[in-house]
């Protein structure tokens, strides 16, 4: 089962100041609309999203189908597929696919200490 690219979606307070702090950790804007209250940033392979006011809490996040630079991969686990896999293994996501669809699509599922990890799936 691929996941594909990983980042930590951060719900912050204040994205002006998120931003400036995490640039002094030398990362860099990679992608997302300020203006939007959202960005993406990035700092070699490892990418942090920084989000004002569109969730509670911070979340995992998987993109099947995306490397760490965002671009398409050739081969990669649809996430109907990992949503299928996990019900196998006894995981039942929180939010499921629709099986019926291809392409974007996502899940949402919780670890045992309440943790969100987003599969979000673009392609």
């Amino acid at each position: 089962m691929d996941l594909g690219a990983f980042s930590v979606s951060l719900a912050v307070k204040d994205l002006t100041a998120s931003v400036a702090f995490y640039e002094k950790l030398g990362f860099e804007p990679f992608g997302g609309n300020p203006e939007d209250n959202w960005i993406i940033l990035k700092n070699g392979d490892h990418i942090i999203g920084l989000f004002q006011g569109m969730f509670d809490g911070n979340i995992l996040t998987f993109n099947p189908g995306w490397d760490q630079n965002a671009q398409p991969t050739e081969h990669f686990s649809d996430v109907r597929e990992i949503q299928h896999t996990l019900n196998e293994r006894g995981i039942t996501p929180d939010s499921e696919a629709d099986t019926t669809t291809t392409g974007p699509e996502s899940i949402m599922l919780t670890d045992p200490d309440g943790n969100q990890i987003l599969i979000d799936q673009h392609r």
